[in-house]
Formats: C-alpha cells, sequence, structure tokens
C-alpha cells in the first residue's frame, strides 16, 4: 500500500524548477498563517492550499501520466488547471498572507518587478475584461484545435507549454474576477456588473465546444489512438466524457463565480449605506 501512494505522488515526468515554485509558494503561505496567527485566516487557508495542492497534483504525479494517455483525464486536468485551481487560490485572497510569510528581498523583488512600466503596462492590458474573456476562451479553443492538440501531446516542450498556459491564464482571469475590492480601488478593479457580463460571455463559447466534443459522431482526436489508452474505454466514450468535462463544470463556475460578485456587491452597497447610519447615529441632535 505504502509504495503504491509513493508511486502515485511520484511525478511522473518531474520538472525540477516547478517543484520548486510550488514548494516556495506553500511556504511562504505557511509561515505568513503562522506569522499572523488569525483564526479568521483558516478558511481562506483552506481554499488556497487545496487550490495550490490540485494544480502540483495534475501537474507532478501519476495523475499526470493518465492526462497524456485518456482525453477525459487530460481535460479534468485543465478543469483544475485553468478552472478549479486558480478560483481557489483566488478566491482565498493569499496577498496579505504570502507577503507576511515571503523573504524581505522577495518582497523587495516582486514590488520593483511590478513597477516596471512593461509590467505594470502588460498586466493593465491582460485585465482588461475584453483581452481577459478572450483569452480565457481562446486558449481552450487553440489547444483543443485537432491539429494543435496532436503536435502538443506528442511534443514534451509543448505539451508544457499548453499546461502551463493555462495554470497562468487561469490565476489571471480568477484573480480579476474575484478581486474583493470595491471598484475603482486599482486600475484593474472593475464594477461588479462587467465582471459579471464577461462571466456570462464566457460561458457559450464552452458550453459549444463541450457540446461539440461530446456529441461528435467520430473521434475528433486521433492522438490518443497513436499513444494508446491507458484504460480499456472505447474512444468515443473517452470523448463524449471529455466533451461534458469541457461542457457542464467548465460553464458552472461562471455561475458560481457570479453568486460571489454578487455578495461583493452586496458587501460594496452595503458598506456606505451602515457608514451613513453610524454617522447619523453619533451626530448630536
Amino acid at each position: 500500500m505504502t509504495d503504491e501512494i509513493i508511486r502515485w505522488i511520484t511525478p511522473w515526468e518531474p520538472q525540477p524548477w516547478l517543484i520548486a515554485v510550488f514548494a516556495l509558494v506553500a511556504a511562504c503561505y505557511l509561515r505568513g498563517l503562522v506569522r499572523r496567527r488569525r483564526a479568521r485566516d483558516a478558511l481562506p487557508a483552506l481554499a488556497f492550499l487545496l487550490g495550490l495542492v490540485s494544480m502540483y497534483v495534475v501537474m507532478q504525479t501519476h495523475v499526470d501520466y493518465y492526462a497524456q494517455y485518456m482525453f477525459f483525464i487530460h481535460r479534468a486536468q485543465h478543469l483544475i488547471l485553468h478552472h478549479l485551481g486558480p478560483f481557489l487560490i483566488a478566491l482565498s485572497m493569499p496577498t496579505a498572507i504570502l507577503a507576511a510569510g515571503a523573504p524581505a528581498w522577495l518582497n523587495r523583488g516582486m514590488r520593483g518587478l511590478g513597477a516596471l512600466p512593461p509590467i505594470s503596462w502588460s498586466y493593465r492590458f491582460i485585465q482588461h475584461p475584453v483581452i481577459s474573456a478572450v483569452l480565457f476562451v481562446g486558449l481552450i479553443y487553440f489547444w483543443l484545435t485537432p491539429s494543435i492538440h496532436f503536435t502538443a501531446m506528442l511534443s514534451a516542450r509543448d505539451y508544457w507549454l499548453m499546461n502551463l498556459s493555462m495554470a497562468v491564464d487561469g490565476l489571471l482571469f480568477w484573480w480579476f474576477m474575484l478581486d474583493p475590492r470595491p471598484p475603482g480601488t486599482t486600475r484593474t478593479t472593475y464594477s461588479t456588473g462587467l465582471r459579471i457580463i464577461v462571466l456570462w460571455a464566457v460561458m457559450p463559447p464552452q458550453i459549444a465546444l463541450g457540446a461539440y466534443i461530446a456529441l461528435a459522431p467520430d473521434t475528433v482526436y486521433d492522438v490518443y489512438a497513436v499513444c494508446g489508452r491507458a484504460f480499456p474505454i472505447s474512444p468515443i466514450v473517452d470523448q463524449q466524457l471529455g466533451g461534458l468535462i469541457t461542457w457542464i463544470p467548465a460553464a458552472m463556475m461562471s455561475v458560481v463565480a457570479t453568486l460571489i460578485l454578487l455578495r461583493f456587491g452586496f458587501v460594496h452597497d452595503r458598506s456606505p449605506a451602515v457608514a451613513a447610519g453610524t454617522s447619523t447615529k453619533e451626530s448630536p441632535t
């Protein structure tokens, strides 16, 4: 049993630099939790660690092996890398805890890097509502273009470029969507309504693509026939399961995010009213 667990958690294709990044982020976050010692950090910490661990599991354990040999596991892998993992990380609002746990040199370096005009301009450009939506959906379509997908699954370089691009884009998109601060706090903190429009705009393309894959009468992705499948299920069933993953849970993430944004909007609208009521009560009569 122990040997089986060790085999599963052992990276299929180890990437030392990627393991180091995950380890550094986890260490900074845990150190920040210890330094802050705040009970209200517990639930955000759970969300952050679940998101971080889930992304690590699909990239650096034997799950990655099965993702290369089964289409539906590949789609589940990308659901976590592009949707669920980044969603949980962004929802946890980890910036303050990471800053509290990071070494001084790392904090200085990140602040200096973010202050560079090319970096700050690029970030604002990518976080524009239209650009972020186009990138979010466009990357899914790009990597699922049959000819591009075929090449990516057979090339180690392209395979890692595909996975990393999905992870980075997911983090940027959900960081933009789930910003809890009032609109206008920064140049990339847009109104709740606008962000909800973006969330619903990215749903139909994902539904359409997932439905096309799931309902296609013939095999769309031949690369899994070339590599061989890890499990003895028919190619069409493998494809149908992958299409359903692209179709339903991916689109449902927009619904969940909408509910969260409505909650943020309620809090933002209520705060001035509460402040005004308090001021009225305290004013002399």
